[in-house]
């Protein structure tokens, strides 16, 4: 049995803002393994960011956290102070934020900025920190790492930058790290290597990733289990096959719709209808339910709980009650999962 490493329970958190209060996340539970790989996958603005920030000790000052405990190690987070967190930050929980270019400071070398952590976190000589920062730039494959060492971020590519980043955030070979969109502004080449590095870091360190994104292709081939979140909620959770394969949200269904596929056939991409809810005030029943063109009369009254498919698999939607009409998903999308599971099975 693996061990838990982090519990988010009945997470509640709210902005103040002029226009009133937004319900930003709302009652979102999910658990991470040592050594496990989670997605949390959704539209911008669905609450990836919000829920791992909290995590990181790093709400905007608006924040109100109303409800609920992240366990880190059967401590809970929220109750830490900033100078706690700060012992936490960057040494036992890392995050590789999503532009590269904000993320480094361009009058710094890079070998400063990846010890710099190590560091401020362990009592060693500024030699030994440039010496470990030398060893983490190798292993995300930076060429020429030690004459590299002394140049500053503009020397390197957008892809290299990311290395860099992903340095920085493993210096102190952190329990669990998260990533945020960290391959939206890359190439799809460099796309599939930086996932491929943050997998194989993975399995060297055996730590835990937490990996946002927006896009499920992205994710098809470095997560364990997927979370996919709307509206501030997570609606569905399972493994990676069983989000694939099997999943029983309309939302995935529309999620997975609209993956690209490279075949160049021209079929036409998915689009789920509509927009997403206003969180200001959220719907009384299921937020999804104005867009699901399979909706019951149930789904504006009240919000669906979660119903189990398998002990690794629940999603929240009354189609899943037991006295729901059976359903199945467009065709549309339907021969794009059959494109999808045709490629999955070719790269195995």
């Amino acid at each position: 049995m693996m061990k838990k490493i982090l519990e988010v329970k009945d997470l509640k958190i709210s902005f103040e803002t002029y226009a009133g209060k937004v319900q930003a996340i709302r009652n979102v539970d999910f658990d991470l393994y040592q050594g496990e790989t989670l997605a949390i996958v959704g539209e911008s603005g669905s609450g990836k960011s919000v829920t791992t920030r909290s995590i990181m000790g790093l709400l905007a000052n608006n924040a109100v956290v109303e409800s609920g405990e992240i366990l880190f190690n059967g401590s809970d987070i929220l109750k830490k102070s900033e100078k706690e967190m700060q012992k936490i930050r960057g040494k036992e929980i890392a995050m590789i934020f999503q532009d590269p270019m904000t993320s480094l400071d361009p009058t710094m070398t890079i070998g400063k900025q990846v010890a710099e952590s190590l560091l401020k976190h362990n009592k060693i000589s500024k030699k030994e920190g440039l010496a470990q920062a030398l060893e983490l730039l190798k292993l995300v494959g930076i060429p020429n790492a030690e004459k590299r060492l002394n140049n500053y971020p503009h020397q390197f590519s957008g892809g290299q930058r990311q290395r860099i980043v992903i340095a920085i955030a493993l210096i102190c070979y952190p329990h669990i790290l998260i990533a945020d969109e960290p391959t939206t502004a890359l190439d799809v080449t460099i796309q599939a290597q930086i996932l491929e590095l943050l997998k194989e870091i993975q399995e060297k360190m055996n730590s835990s990733i937490i990996f946002i994104t927006h896009d499920l292709g992205v994710v098809a081939n470095v997560a364990d289990r997927v979370a996919v979140m709307y509206a501030g909620k997570i609606i569905e959770i399972g493994t990676a096959e069983e989000i694939f394969y099997n999943p029983q949200h309309p939302y995935t269904w529309g999620l997975l719709g609209s993956m690209p596929t490279l075949e160049g056939t021209g079929d036409r991409l998915y689009a789920i209808p509509g927009t997403p809810p206003d969180l200001l005030a959220p719907p009384v029943g299921d937020a999804f339910y104005p867009r699901n063109e399979f909706a019951l009369k149930i789904d504006a009254e009240q919000q669906p709980p979660f119903f189990e498919v398998s002990p690794t698999h629940k999603a929240a939607t009354w189609l899943l009650a037991p006295q729901a009409p059976p359903v199945t998903p467009p065709e549309e999308i339907q021969i794009r999962w059959a494109k999808f599971k045709e490629k999955q099975l070719g790269r195995a």
